[in-house]
């Protein structure tokens, strides 16, 4: 079976080295067939970046002086397992620093779960449109995805998620708020979503966009009451270090030591460990990402609904704009505003908020489609 290539700027038979007869080994079967994560278009033509949900705000001084530091020491390696990092989290929550594990962000975190706790034989629980990395992670680590549509208002849909649970299922994603639709649980309805989940399946839930929501986090209270529930969260969000790659999750200490058990060693660069820190402890700066997104957010979705387009209501840095059909025109018209937005086909579109100017590319770009991007029925 051959594999797909994403070609790059030369063609793949011009390239320097470039082998000109297919390998005869093969991968996995599992691996043959997963899909694979998709690119925006446009990246190397546009002015703003709106497609990766990236902060648009650079790194804090003080943050960039302990990048500096610790790459000045990068002949070095990083400690094992982060214990630098594990204690300032755990001071930070006030947690115990047995049950923190960090990594390479929370989509490391998350194969290192699935390949603890899941794997041949196992399915997996997961709404579905939600974070594209998902049925990828499941399939490399041998266990079956099980996609549950989201609801009517683009959201998780808790009965039908609970239905879909059978005696192979071991594990349930539950992403909050959800990537790419910006819905969210609310308290209750994600403490009875959780209640609901046998005891013996672990319950992940991903909560990459938690700084944003309009709700306050009840992490501790609900890992307090489920031993099951394992919490993954980013730097890449809300503190800004998408480029770095930190993250970490809360767990119960028994399923946070299967976890380190599962990972590699050194899995936190020293860059990155440090560059976390600095971001955790200058609270001013993370606030102000997140006052930016709000902002920005909050006049993205007035211009949208201004010109038709029912937008759910987001809790992420990003808003989903459910045009159907139209996904790859509009796609288009913001490419040629300048802007990268992430296109889902025929379902949607994700765009990131923060820069005022990028926002209202997009705006401009619907202006350029006209009112036909507007889809009757669709709950703001």
């Amino acid at each position: 079976m051959s594999r797909s290539f994403d070609p790059g700027i030369i063609d793949e038979q011009e390239r320097p080295g470039m082998p000109r007869t297919s390998p005869t080994v093969r991968a996995r079967s599992v691996v043959a067939a997963l899909p694979r994560y998709t690119r925006a278009a446009g990246l190397s033509d546009v002015r703003w970046r709106a497609s990766s949900n990236e902060s648009t705000v650079p790194p804090s001084p003080h943050i960039l002086a302990a990048i500096r530091d610790a790459a000045e020491r990068g002949n070095l390696y990083p400690s094992l397992i982060g214990e630098d990092l594990v204690a300032d989290i755990g001071a930070r929550l006030e947690v115990d620093p047995a049950q923190i594990v960090v990594g390479g962000g929370s989509i490391s975190l998350l194969q290192n779960v699935l390949a603890a706790y899941t794997g041949h034989g196992a399915k997996v629980v997961h709404a579905w449109r939600s974070y594209e990395a998902y049925p990828i992670l499941i399939g490399v680590v041998g266990a079956t995805a099980v996609p549950v549509p989201l609801d009517e208002n683009f959201g998780h849909d808790p009965a039908a998620m609970l239905a879909a649970i059978d005696d192979d299922t071991r594990a349930m994603i539950l992403c909050n708020p959800n990537n790419p639709t910006g819905t969210e649980l609310s308290p209750q309805q994600l403490e009875d979503l959780i209640a609901g989940v046998p005891e013996h399946v672990l319950v992940i839930l991903d909560e990459a966009y938690q700084e944003f929501s309009r709700y306050p986090s009840r992490t501790a209270s609900l890992r307090a009451r489920f031993p099951n529930l394992v919490v993954l969260r980013t730097f890449s969000k809300a503190y800004g270090l998408a480029g770095l790659r930190a993250g970490y999750l809360l767990a119960h200490p028994d399923i946070a030591d299967d976890v380190r058990a599962a990972s590699p060693p050194f899995g936190l660069s020293r860059v990155a460990e440090a560059a976390a820190r600095a971001a955790l402890s200058d609270r001013a700066h993370t606030d102000h990402i997140v006052e930016v997104v709000r902002e920005g957010r909050a006049h993205l979705v007035e211009g949208l609904r201004r010109r038709g387009i029912h937008v759910p209501h987001s809790g992420a840095n990003f808003v989903w704009l459910p045009v159907g059909e139209r996904t790859a025109e509009l796609e288009a018209a913001c490419v040629a505003r300048g802007v990268s937005v992430r296109a889902f086909d025929r379902e949607g579109v994700r765009v990131t908020v923060g820069e005022r100017a990028a926002q209202d590319a997009v705006l401009t770009a619907v202006d350029d489609l006209g009112a036909g991007t507007r889809q009757d029925g669709l709950t703001a």
